[in-house]
């Protein structure tokens, strides 16, 4: 009975995503408008729901410890929690993307506590920790319009945060990627990517000639630089992206982007020069199974795992992920297509692209260039790192060491993944505040 019912819910479960993707395909098809889509949120909630109780389910009858059907009570009180109050707060929130988080950071509990319930706990609170603060975030841009005139004070604070990692942080397989203070361990990278976004948007908002470009570009590199030399390689590219693609929507300038991804081909190859463990992922990334005893073995058992999933997935705690070393962090997708299936993991990634054309939707609306900048820079950060981590994953690129967005375990991380999306939230309030205010 046990065996047919772990067989019967990865269907299941493969089926209810195919649903949740084909209720976002419809809302963007049909252009309902966002007081008029509460059909489809409440569908997909209803997916959403079920996704995490037949997960949850499975893994109580495979393993018979019951504290994962606590977790999953507490994770669905939260996230509907969190959907609810948003909505009642914020009218014009935009649901279907409130929904997508939900969604992720449902799935990101799922896989965590088949990997490592102790670390799907301390996630949960972090998680709780992060929405609370991220539910203020509409309330406080709208409550401060001068917020984009701190330019400076976000670059110089940003930059030093990366300087104290730089000359006081914890080296880390090589890399200064992390700090403590009072026995808590975090890495400012995640944070400043908030304050980068922030004094970009304002910097380039502002731009009106060529000098105006060259010294937020100068100040942009910066903080590349910082996180060049701290051997953070994988957020260096995430901030390189995020500025090129701000730089182009602010200018419209195709000189200044094929300049911009000019002089990065330029610094990968100094990188691939430069950096030893460069050269080790990047002989990893062309023939893993050469060296599957030493650098290519993460990203061969990441292979072997995804090939073991196939379509439907081994069914959970069927797999074998716990293989691959740092799973829970950068190999987290991988863990998903093995034991959920490819389709599965697939419908993740259609998922994280949905929220990505919702931001970039906004930045193209009738508001001031400040937050469409703003809103901007959260997408194409966002989806960047959502392409790094997988690419790197399938080898498609060699492996940059960044998390999964809502999903990877990583107290830092999901903190900024929350206040990134609502960031963007903000701005989409603003845009239909202005709106209603207008008929």
């Amino acid at each position: 009975m046990l065996y047919y019912f772990t067989e019967i819910s990865k269907y299941i479960i493969t089926a209810l995503m195919c649903l949740y993707i084909l209720e976002c395909i419809i809302y963007e098809i049909k252009k309902e408008d966002y007081l008029e889509c509460d059909g489809i949120v409440v569908r997909q909630r209803i997916y959403m729901l079920l996704i995490q109780a037949v997960s949850y389910m499975t893994v109580v009858l495979r393993t018979g410890e019951l504290d994962y059907l606590f977790l999953c009570f507490f994770v669905q009180i939260i996230l509907f929690a969190t959907m609810t109050l948003s909505s009642l707060i914020y009218p014009c929130v935009d649901k279907i993307l409130l929904n997508n988080m939900a969604l992720l950071l449902s799935i990101g509990f799922i896989i965590l506590s088949r990997l490592d319930f102790d670390k799907a706990i301390k996630q949960f609170f972090i998680v709780t920790v992060s929405i609370v603060i991220g539910m203020f975030i509409p309330y406080i841009i709208k409550k401060i319009p001068d917020i984009q005139y701190f330019d400076w004070i976000y670059a110089a604070v940003g930059a030093g945060m990366l300087l104290v990692v730089l000359v006081l942080g914890k080296a880390t397989y090589g890399s200064k990627i992390t700090y403590s203070i009072g026995g808590i361990t975090f890495q400012p990278s995640e944070i400043v990517k908030i304050i980068f976004i922030f004094a970009m948007a304002a910097m380039l908002s502002k731009a009106k000639r060529f000098t105006d470009v060259l010294i937020t570009t100068l100040v942009a590199a910066t903080h590349v630089l910082i996180l060049v030399f701290c051997k953070d390689l994988g957020s260096a590219l995430v901030f390189f992206i995020a500025y090129l693609f701000m730089l182009f929507i602010a200018t419209r300038s195709y000189v200044y982007l094929v300049m911009g991804l000019l002089a990065g081909g330029v610094c990968a190859v100094a990188g691939y020069q430069l950096f030893a463990h460069v050269r080790v992922r990047v002989q990893a990334f062309l023939d893993p199974f050469s060296v599957i005893e030493s650098a290519g073995y993460q990203i061969s058992q990441s292979l072997f795992a995804i090939s073991c999933g196939s379509y439907f997935g081994m069914g959970l705690t069927k797999g074998l992920p716990k293989d691959i070393p740092f799973v829970a962090t950068d190999f987290v997708f991988s863990a998903i297509a093995e034991e959920m299936g490819v389709v599965f993991a697939i419908g993740v990634l259609l998922v994280c692209f949905s929220s990505f054309v919702i931001m970039m939707k906004a930045g193209i609306c009738k508001i001031s260039k400040f937050y469409r900048l703003l809103v901007i820079g959260c997408a194409v950060m966002y989806i960047f790192q959502v392409f790094l981590t997988v690419g790197g994953g399938t080898k498609f690129i060699p492996l940059t060491g960044v998390t999964l967005p809502f999903i990877s375990y990583g107290g830092t991380s999901v903190l900024t993944s929350i206040v990134l999306f609502y960031i963007a939230q903000s701005v989409i309030i603003l845009i239909r505040d202005d709106e209603l205010q207008g008929c």
